[in-house]
């Protein structure tokens, strides 16, 4: 079981993933204004300044009230802030919960950077909190990152039509994705392993 009170810190030689706070605004701050594009799919824009700090109070409070837990993200190879990512709709009692609210900056993408964060998030969630199943999503416009979490491993469950609404006021539909412990265990956690030492 999660404890929101603990702080967690997940790493390997590559990435490290340490508990989002208040001030590490100053750390991620540069993205709002130097790379807006960041959040051309996002539900919770943080393309600027104001809306970064807003991205960040949100993030807090869900820790708060117990049903997220967010990470930023320190690149250890370029020894810089890469970005942030969360567990969150934590459900304990179904043993479920779902990754996402992940953005790095662009010289970030493509490094190795989200295969090493999402197999310290897996293990993380599987082998240390007994989760069951774990859950992803994204607009289903957005090809990037629905061929990342294809090839980490997750499998496609559909598309939920019109379940949302865009930051610009039109409608989203989401694509859903999951992965199962018995997955993770049977094949995923090994192939994934070996794939980020060759990173």
């Amino acid at each position: 079981m999660i404890d929101f009170n603990q702080q967690y810190i997940l790493e390997n030689d590559r990435v490290r993933l340490s508990p989002l706070e208040e001030g590490d605004i100053d750390k991620l701050i540069h993205f709002s204004v130097y790379e807006t594009e960041l959040w051309k799919y996002s539900l919770l824009q943080a393309n600027s300044p104001e809306k970064m700090k807003t991205y960040i109070q949100l993030a807090l409070e869900g820790r708060k009230n117990k049903h997220s837990y967010p990470f930023s993200v320190f690149d250890k190879q370029k020894n810089a802030y890469a970005g942030s990512t969360r567990l969150y709709d934590i459900q304990i009692d179904n043993a479920s919960l779902q990754i996402g609210y992940t953005w790095y900056g662009k010289e970030f993408q493509g490094t190795g950077v989200n295969k090493n964060c999402k197999y310290l998030l897996l293990e993380f969630a599987f082998d240390r909190l007994k989760m069951e199943r774990v859950e992803c999503r994204a607009d289903n416009e957005n090809r990037r990152s629905i061929h990342a979490m294809k090839s980490i491993g997750f499998s496609v469950e559909g598309v939920l039509r019109s379940n949302s609404y865009k930051p610009d006021g039109t409608r989203r539909d989401s694509i859903v994705l999951s992965m199962l412990k018995a997955e993770w265990n049977n094949a995923i956690k090994n192939k994934l392993k070996e794939s980020i030492s060759l990173l």
